[in-house]
């Protein structure tokens, strides 16, 4: 079974590695990267979506031979905690797809206000966390979590609920 990822972030690899295996046993992988459309750091629910929704578009146009298609677009949104971050998982396959959003979690004043003011969310964690590249590593999740959760993690849950109607096609 061939498996295209909208992305060549090793991080949102071993998230869909990570889920599709709980269902599935033989499978490959091509990743590429794919234009979301939106903003480079989404600021709400709907232009995340949308993002992963347009990644896997994409993919689909450049890639035709294979058996699932998956976007994952990582966003934010005010609410009335502050600024949350979360993303979106979007799986498509033979005219069905299944759509699924990650756990939130409400990012530091310090964070928010660098993305508040143009900022990727990756690179305002880089900034306040001293560290290179976290949005291709643990991401924000880890460094808020002291690595007890990360990035992939986060993600990987997504992707299993976003299987959801490929595993109940009795129901979908």
């Amino acid at each position: 079974m061939k498996i295209v990822l909208a992305s060549e972030n090793p991080v949102k690899l071993d998230a869909v590695k990570s889920g599709f295996s709980v269902f599935f046993q033989d499978f490959e992988f091509e990743c590429i990267s794919t234009n979301s459309g939106v903003s480079h750091q989404p600021l709400t629910d709907r232009e995340t979506l949308l993002g992963a929704r347009n990644r896997v578009a994409e993919a689909r146009q450049r890639i035709h031979d294979a058996e699932f298609w998956v976007g994952i677009e990582g966003g934010v949104q005010a609410d009335d905690m502050g600024l949350i971050a979360f993303a979106w998982v979007v799986i498509y396959s033979r005219g069905k797809s299944g759509e699924s959003r990650t756990a939130t979690f409400t990012l530091p004043e310090k964070v928010a206000h660098l993305v508040a003011g143009g900022l990727e969310l990756g690179l305002a964690n880089d900034l306040i966390f001293k560290t290179s590249n976290s949005k291709q590593q643990n991401g924000a999740a880890g460094l808020l979590t002291q690595d007890k959760t990360n990035r992939a993690e986060l993600y990987r849950q997504a992707v299993i609920l976003a299987l959801i109607p490929f595993i109940n096609p009795d129901l979908y």
